[in-house]
């Protein structure tokens, strides 16, 4: 009888496994996953989900770890991110989920309303100091960027920087939404935030990547036309070993419904 009552236990504790996933990693992807997986959990009572931001390497890191069931990811997996899945036994699989606009936010009071990607490749890497030099107040530059192990980071860098450093004086957030805070509370502050972040504390800039030839606002239209230049796909990576196990969840997210509540919050479907 006790064997049978420890089998009937450890059969329980299986099942409640199965129907409990993890979806860990980037803070652009948090607010859409949260979203989704409180929609999900309503139409699947069984069901468990929980999601934890903390930037897309440290998803990547746990999903090597076998400590999340999905890594949520705004860049794409690194080739050494590879090799140790591949060394713990594990392969990724790769799902676009949605795409997002990155937006450069400035502090309200600030009369700039555009800058071009070389402006800001000059201010971020510390070549441009003060706001009357982009045609603003005298006004010193305090820039905030999101921390190494953050996609955003990655794809900032990448995207606008064209792969130069960022100035070694850069204040480093653990979050976006701790970008938001400091740059509205700071006069001479400039960040980088995903689209679904922005909020009446901060001002979006318009961008040039022609050189100044036209400005474009981020927005989801904006995005979807792709007259806006920063944009970026947004990524689940999960064991492909484990796809039977999540393929729910992610076919939920890729669904019609799912897409929806992408578009609610503020990010770009894939169709």
């Amino acid at each position: 009888m006790k064997r049978l009552a420890v089998l009937a236990i450890m059969a329980s504790a299986f099942v409640m496994n199965i129907n409990a996933q993890t979806i860990k990693g980037s803070d652009t992807v948090l607010p859409v996953s949260q979203e989704v997986a409180e929609k999900y959990m309503k139409e699947n009572p069984s069901k468990t989900v929980t999601v934890t931001g903390g930037g897309s390497g440290v998803g990547i890191a746990a999903l090597v770890a076998g400590t999340t069931d999905i890594a949520m990811a705004s860049r794409k997996i690194k080739f050494d991110e590879k090799v140790k899945l591949q060394e713990a036994g594990r392969t990724a699989t790769e799902t676009i989920i949605a795409y997002d606009a990155l937006a450069v936010v400035i502090n309200p009071s600030n009369p700039v309303s555009q800058l071009t990607r070389e402006q800001l490749e000059g201010i971020f890497t510390g070549k441009i100091t003060n706001w009357k030099q982009v045609g603003g107040s005298d006004l010193k530059i305090v820039c905030y960027s999101r921390e190494t192990s953050s996609g955003t980071y990655e794809f900032f860098k990448e995207s606008v920087l064209k792969n130069k450093n960022y100035m070694s004086s850069i204040l480093s957030m653990p979050a976006t939404g701790a970008i938001i805070q400091s740059v509205s509370q700071t006069k001479g502050a400039i960040g980088y935030v995903g689209l679904a972040y922005l909020n009446k504390n901060v001002k979006a800039v318009k961008v040039s990547y022609d050189k100044g030839k036209s400005y474009v606002a981020p927005s989801v239209q904006s995005a979807k036309d792709k007259s806006y230049p920063v944009v970026r796909p947004l990524f689940y990576y999960y064991n492909k070993a484990a796809k039977a196990d999540v393929k729910a969840l992610v076919d939920y997210v890729l669904s019609q419904k799912g897409q929806k509540i992408i578009e609610e919050v503020g990010y770009i479907t894939l169709k």
